[in-house]
């Protein structure tokens, strides 16, 4: 049995792994299907991440530093990498009662070729019917981000809706903005593959960030009003200033990306002074919701499992391209770390599932 695990900071490898028994509350599920996180698992993978040496403190709602005898929140060598798979359960533990053997299934978990998981009052282990996309089913997690986001930033039909940053989070956001009725929706990103899908899946307009003056065009392309909504996602210090300049007066913007520290080039007089803007930092999984006890992260989940399921969302142009198990470490490296631009979410094929 293999796995993929990251062994040190921008090293992928399969290495073998002794499989384990079931435990009476789970159920063991052979993968057929994966795919990896490209934006919070990246900065795992290059030990760019803040949790290495911090931590979150719920009690002081503050990030501390560990203590020097704490476990580090990142140790490298047996790291797994991966985010959602696909599989059939192959054997169930002794006290599980809502699934059994020949059950198709989608849950979190990393890349490797048999993962038992906890079966009981785990509503994050999900049934699939045999027809259901496998495609759809491993956007599942970004597609909590982006409901989340459209929420937060209240998109309502008839707005003006711009989404910058067009990774699978974005991607899914285009389609719930123009589903939900914006009259113009805008996607903004460098890259020409990811502004291409958008296009293809509801975006009016698709503007390259690297080109000419993106605030400014975004309110030619509203009759200069401006966005009511912008939904922020690639975490870039240039993008939030172009929001801040193409937001309407009393717009929302909603931050879901994680950002690192911003680097000079941030201005927070101008535009962003005079045009009464707001900036909501949109996290799915922080409890309670905003609208909290109507919206819970139970509630965003379920919402956003039936519209995969019933292909009220299309995932199929996200994941690309796919790639068998054999060849995922070095598909890691080069389409999650050192070419993005070759692919929005990559796909892991394991023996012939496609």
């Amino acid at each position: 049995m293999k796995k993929l695990v990251c062994t040190a900071p921008r090293i992928a490898r399969l290495v073998e792994y002794e499989d384990q028994a079931v435990k009476r509350n789970e159920v063991k599920v052979k993968v057929d299907f994966a795919s990896p996180k490209h934006g919070t698992e990246l900065a795992d993978f290059r030990g760019t991440t803040p949790f290495i040496d911090g931590k979150y403190d719920p009690e002081w709602q503050v990030f501390r530093e560990r203590d020097p005898e704490e476990p580090r929140g990142i140790i490298y060598g047996d790291l797994p990498l991966g985010n959602m798979i696909v599989g059939t359960i192959i054997e169930v533990g002794a006290d599980v009662m809502d699934y059994k053997v020949g059950d198709r299934v989608c849950s979190y978990g990393s890349i490797r070729e048999t993962i038992n998981i906890n079966a009981i009052n785990n509503y994050k282990l999900r049934k699939m019917g045999p027809d259901a996309s496998v495609k759809n089913a491993v956007c599942y997690d970004p597609a909590q981000f982006a409901l989340a986001g459209i929420r937060d930033a209240n998109v309502r039909a008839g707005d003006h809706v711009v989404v910058i940053g067009l990774g699978a989070i974005g991607q899914i956001a285009i389609q719930l903005a123009k589903k939900a009725g914006a009259s113009v929706v805008i996607g903004v990103d460098p890259i020409e593959k990811r502004r291409k899908i958008a296009l293809k899946h509801g975006a009016d307009y698709a503007l390259d960030s690297m080109v000419g003056d993106v605030g400014l065009e975004i309110k030619k392309l509203t009759n200069k009003m401006g966005a009511d909504a912008i939904i922020e996602t690639s975490g870039n210090v240039q993008a939030l200033q172009s929001a801040l300049r193409g937001l309407a007066y009393g717009g929302t913007i909603a931050y879901v990306a994680f950002a690192k520290p911003f680097p000079e080039g941030l201005w927070l007089g101008q535009e962003a002074h005079f045009n009464y803007g707001k900036i909501i930092f949109s996290r799915a999984c922080s409890e309670p919701n905003p609208e909290y006890p109507r919206w819970s992260r139970r509630r965003i989940e379920d919402v956003c499992w039936q519209l995969l399921m019933n292909a009220y969302l299309d995932c199929e142009d996200l994941i690309d391209p796919v790639v068998p198990f054999e060849e995922c470490a070095e598909s890691f490296i080069r389409y999650v770390d050192f070419h993005p631009e070759e692919s929005i979410k990559i796909g892991v094929r394991f023996g012939g599932e496609r």
